[in-house]
């Protein structure tokens, strides 16, 4: 099966019939059975323990293949040729975490990125909340009323709108993500195009404030994901933030936590 996300198919290829089941409960909507993959990965999976769990994440780039490490997982990648192998235990976590990152990488050189914020549609128009642990993403994530589409409450997937792969001005496209976190929902499988980015913090009152370029640059820059050691990349993903705030509105949302909030938000 393929597990689409931000317009792009990631093939899975497992023989385990448990696993398969896993795979169905966690991607749900994000599924097709049918539709060629961009990129395909072969699954080998091993016992628990296997693995050593005290590794933090790497990801490296050597000679044209990806190496993709943690303690409960090793994944290869060849991008020239869409092939990969990811050696992992029967858990859900694991594969997450890859199809995170291998997003990452591929979203890096096209001008997108993928960000700790939640984000959801109105009226045709997606809005991100951004912040630091505790700020608000989950809290204003569940007091959004009926005519709110949620994308996610952990994971915002971003890219310029226009030609695959391109950087070129246009404005930006919200796509939903199956990572989902405190509600444990995954997000619905659309995309809009981006109105706005609010940083949240709760306060006595609901009100907005105005936020500097360097301020919304430095707040974006920390939510980001990526992890690859690679300064060309890197590079590009400072490069990525710095354009997105200079095109879309970033305000600071203060807001009491009831459903009132989302009155300011259309």
């Amino acid at each position: 099966m393929a597990v689409h996300i931000g317009g792009m198919a990631i093939g899975l290829r497992t023989d385990n019939p448990s696993f398969l089941r896993i795979l169905e409960e966690r991607y749900g909507g994000f599924l097709s059975s049918s539709a060629r993959p961009d990129f395909e990965f072969e699954i080998d999976l091993v016992p628990p323990g296997k693995i050593s769990e005290d590794e933090d994440v790497r990801v490296v780039h050597d000679s044209g293949r990806w190496s993709i490490e943690r303690g409960d997982f090793r994944a290869e990648w060849d991008p020239a040729l869409g092939q990969g192998r990811i050696r992992q235990s029967l858990n859900p976590y694991s594969i997450d975490s890859v199809l995170r990152i291998v997003h990452t990488l591929l979203l890096a050189r096209s001008g997108g990125f993928l960000a700790h914020a939640a984000s959801a549609v109105r009226n045709g128009r997606a809005f991100l909340f951004g912040g630091r642990s505790g700020a608000g993403k989950t809290t204003i994530s569940r007091l959004a009323p009926p005519d709110v589409r949620l994308l996610t409450d952990e994971v915002s997937y971003v890219r310029p709108r226009g030609a695959e792969g391109s950087r070129a001005p246009g404005g930006y496209l919200a796509f939903g993500t199956p990572f989902a976190g405190e509600l444990a929902r995954v997000g619905e499988n659309l995309s809009a195009p981006v109105a706005a980015l609010y940083l949240l913090a709760q306060g006595p009152e609901n009100r907005l404030e105005a936020v500097g370029l360097a301020e919304a640059g430095r707040a974006l820059l920390e939510s980001i994901l990526f992890f690859a050691e690679d300064p060309e990349l890197v590079s590009l993903v400072f490069q990525s933030a710095c354009e997105f705030v200079s095109r879309v509105p970033v305000q600071r949302l203060v807001f009491v936590p009831d459903s009132r909030v989302w009155e300011m938000i259309r």
